[in-house]
């Protein structure tokens, strides 16, 4: 995904809805009550659809990070791994979560507890790089077509330094 795919405001959920659309795959949303022994973001990849599981008992900016977290897993490809269990991630988690399931059902379970996988701390990255451009994007002042300009020649750029293509 390009950073143009990122929606304005800002809202992960609207990402992840395009990142669905563009991979042609639906991409379902279940917030869940946390557990002291589960972890607070899931991703669960099955033949019809990825699942993120998260917690939606925590604060708004914290459900947003996770949910870019599981969603970075998707972009880099990790779901595409062997099928296995992640640390700290019982093989009756996805039963509890999923009893509609079979277990043949679930190819990749990537739940997080630690970060010191290579894969964990690419899905950080990419979550933070992420929000930091969104937050940039969000609080960036919008400017008119002439202001483009006249920025640009004031100090001597090309306008489209300033956003624009021309």
């Amino acid at each position: 995904m390009g950073s143009s795919a990122l929606p304005g405001p800002f809202d992960a959920k609207v990402l992840i809805s395009r990142l669905a659309q563009q991979r042609g795959r639906p991409i379902e949303l279940v917030p869940v009550a946390a557990r002291p022994d589960f972890p607070c973001g899931l991703l669960i990849t099955t033949d019809q659809a990825d699942c993120i599981f998260y917690a939606a008992d925590t604060t708004p900016l914290h459900q947003q990070h996770i949910l870019l977290h599981e969603a970075a897993h998707l972009l880099c490809g990790h779901h595409e791994s062997t099928a296995s269990l992640s640390a700290g991630l019982s093989a009756g988690a996805t039963t509890s979560l999923l009893p509609h399931l079979s277990d043949s059902l679930v190819k990749r379970i990537l739940g997080r507890t630690v970060y010191s996988e290579p894969q964990e701390h690419e899905a950080e990255l990419l979550a933070s790089l992420i929000r930091f451009r969104a937050a940039r994007d969000d609080h960036a002042p919008t400017l008119a077509d002439g202001q483009q300009s006249r920025l640009g020649s004031m100090f001597g750029a090309a306008s489209h330094r300033f956003g624009r293509h021309g």
